[in-house]
Formats: C-alpha cells, structure tokens, sequence
C-alpha cells in the first residue's frame, strides 16, 4: 500500500505527464449513500446534530482501530511509572462523554449502564493512580463494551433534539460561554488527542521486553 506522500508525489508526476485523473462523483442528494467516511445529516437526526454526530462516529472508528486485537497485557501496559494504561484511557473517553451527558442532556442523570459506579467515573476521569489501580485485569472486550454502552445513550438523546440546543451557551461553563455544540464536538477532539496516545503506546508495547 502506497504512503500518503507517495500517493501524493505520483499522482502530481502522472498530471505533470499530461494526464488527468478522473473518479466518479456525486452528491449525497443525488444518491442514497451512507458510511464513515460521509460527514453531514444522518437519518434520524436534525441536520446539524446528524454531522456531529457523523464527525463523532469517524473519530470513535479511527480510535478504536488501534486497539482491536490487543490482550490484556496490553491494555494494562505501563510505559513508566506515571503513564496512564491503553485502557485506563479507553475508560477516560467514557467519563468524559458521561460528564457530557449529564451537563447537556434533560435525562443525563437517568443513565446507568450497570456496573460502572460513581467511583470509577471519577477514576476515570481523573486518571493517575486511582485509574492505574483501578483499570486493570480486564480484556478489551470490557473496554469496548462501556465505550458502546456510553455512546449509545449519547445517540439516543442527541435524536431527540432540535439543531437549535446546540445554540443553547452556557455562560458560566468553566469561565468561558459555551454551547452545546463546542461541548460535544469535543468529545469528538477529545478522542483525536487520546487517539494519539494510544498510538504511542502501543509503538512502545514491546520495546521494553
């Protein structure tokens, strides 16, 4: 499989040549076409809430690939002393987007998916030796699951809302006014900068061995 950098070098040699590369396209109000890689409305949402919603998808898509596969060993993995594990992390994205729900959603308060108590919300969030001590001995599986029981809570909600509470500010959101769109756009952020991490660690997972 060809680089981006190579893919991007040949194909200016090959327009330099003379020659044009052409690909089929379309509009999707031409056709009916769905998947991770369309950003815009989503069925069963209001337009606006449908793209973040398609933006929030493609971000959980990318950041998980990294992960699948990986052992229990691995998601435990240390790469120093004062380092949080793969999935240590993992549980950071799912109190993360649980603070979310339940500072914008009417039903935030309502959601519990069973197992996961206050206490390990707050270990998860806060993450240093609480979530060192209290994320491990657990297979991926556990991980995907509360990540998949989170977001689907999330998109149950975000469907019965209108585009314009994403208009609604909170002015007093950690000093600075705040709407409901720049909340959850960064769970989507939130996710890219933990992807990054994850990424490093995994790099590093058997340097040490």
């Amino acid at each position: 499989m060809k680089s981006r950098r190579n893919f991007i070098k040949s194909t200016a040699l090959t327009i330099g040549a003379g020659s044009l590369l052409t690909f089929p396209k379309t509009t999707m109000a031409q056709q009916n076409i769905d998947g991770i890689n369309i950003v815009g409305p989503k069925k069963g949402f209001t337009p606006q809430i449908g793209t973040l919603v398609s933006m929030m998808n493609w971000m959980r898509d990318t950041m998980l690939r990294p992960v699948y596969g990986m052992s229990q060993k691995d998601l435990d993995y240390l790469h120093d002393p004062q380092s949080n594990s793969i999935g240590a992390m993992l549980m950071h994205l799912v109190a993360t987007e649980r603070f979310y729900q339940i500072n914008t959603f009417v039903d935030g308060k309502h959601y519990d998916p069973g197992t996961v108590q206050d206490k390990m919300y707050d270990a998860a969030s806060n993450l240093g030796d609480e979530g060192r001590k209290t994320f491990k001995g657990e297979e991926l599986d556990y991980y995907l699951t509360k990540l998949a029981e989170c977001r689907a809570f999330s998109l149950k909600e975000l469907a019965s809302y209108e585009d314009s509470w994403l208009e609604i500010v909170d002015t007093q959101f950690w000093g600075s006014p705040t709407n409901n769109y720049c909340k959850w756009f960064h769970v989507a952020e939130h996710e890219s900068n933990h992807n990054g991490q994850i990424k490093y660690l995994k790099s590093r997972l058997h340097s040490n061995s």
